[in-house]
């Protein structure tokens, strides 16, 4: 789903992370980054609080573990340089894990998988989204996004993307005419173009969740390599609100028994 930043970029903050050190225990606060908006994963209410499925787990992952925890708005280019700063001791915020994010950072376990698609306005004809149904389309997408890196390598011969900084900024040029073609992760897809738009929007094609060169394994709790206690703490709970019925709640209450997101311990479609 969300969010790939480029191999340049994480490389400059591995150097910057070299030598630090951090620890935290069940005494010690524990500051989480996230950016939003990103519904259902995580948004602001009206008042200013945050809220979603990713900051209503994070939430409970810490009541489980002990861990005092607070939450740090932080945009989604300066999120993975913040931790390695030390601003924050861990990223929630719809973090895909991949192959070139683990060569900085240290992932929990996968606590959900969720596909991604493409969405057309209802009288759209196109219905199969390929090479030549996309030639001469303009494709929109969340700047710096997995969903990003697919098409433009995918499609950007054929097609012209346009990158945005958030996903309602991608619902305003579809609704503009602007857009043939908005590539997004389901529950935002669902979240920002089917459910406030009514039934001027649907999703075309097979929901995606491979090659795992692009799309990962899932989207993991994000820590700097030497914070393997924590990670275990966060591991640990997470187990846990698995088994007792937390998780599934949690779950319940943003995808409901659709298949918007997947649970970490399903296939992904």
């Amino acid at each position: 789903m969300k969010k790939l930043l480029t191999v340049s970029a994480i490389a400059t903050v591995m150097v910057a992370s070299a030598g630090a050190t951090a620890v935290a225990s069940a005494a010690e606060s524990v500051r989480i980054a996230t950016n939003s908006p990103y519904k259902p994963m995580e948004y602001t209410k009206p008042d200013g609080t945050l809220t979603g499925f990713d900051i209503d787990l994070g939430n409970a992952l810490c009541k489980q573990a002990e861990l005092q925890c607070s939450w740090v708005q932080q945009s989604w280019n300066g999120i993975i340089p913040g931790l390695m700063a030390r601003k924050y001791d861990a990223i929630i915020s719809s973090m895909t894990i991949n192959e070139d994010r683990k060569k900085v950072l240290l992932f929990s376990t996968p606590y959900i998988v969720v596909p991604s698609g493409f969405f057309v306005p209802t009288k759209s004809k196109l219905t199969a989204p390929d090479a030549a149904t996309l030639k001469g389309k303009k494709i929109g997408v969340q700047r710096g996004t997995v969903q990003d890196n697919y098409v433009t390598d995918k499609y950007g011969s054929q097609a012209t993307i346009k990158r945005y900084a958030d996903a309602d900024d991608v619902a305003v040029d579809m609704d503009a005419g602007r857009l043939d073609v908005a590539f997004f992760d389901l529950p935002t897809g669902q979240s920002t173009l089917l459910e406030k738009k009514g039934k001027s929007y649907k999703m075309v094609g097979t929901p995606m969740a491979e090659p795992k060169s692009y799309f990962g394994d899932g989207f993991g709790i994000a820590f700097r390599k030497n914070q393997q206690d924590l990670a275990n703490q966060f591991n640990k709970a997470l187990g846990v609100l698995k088994q007792n019925g937390t998780y599934d709640k949690i779950y319940a209450q943003y995808f409901g028994k659709g298949t918007m997101g997947a649970k970490s311990d399903m296939k992904a479609e």
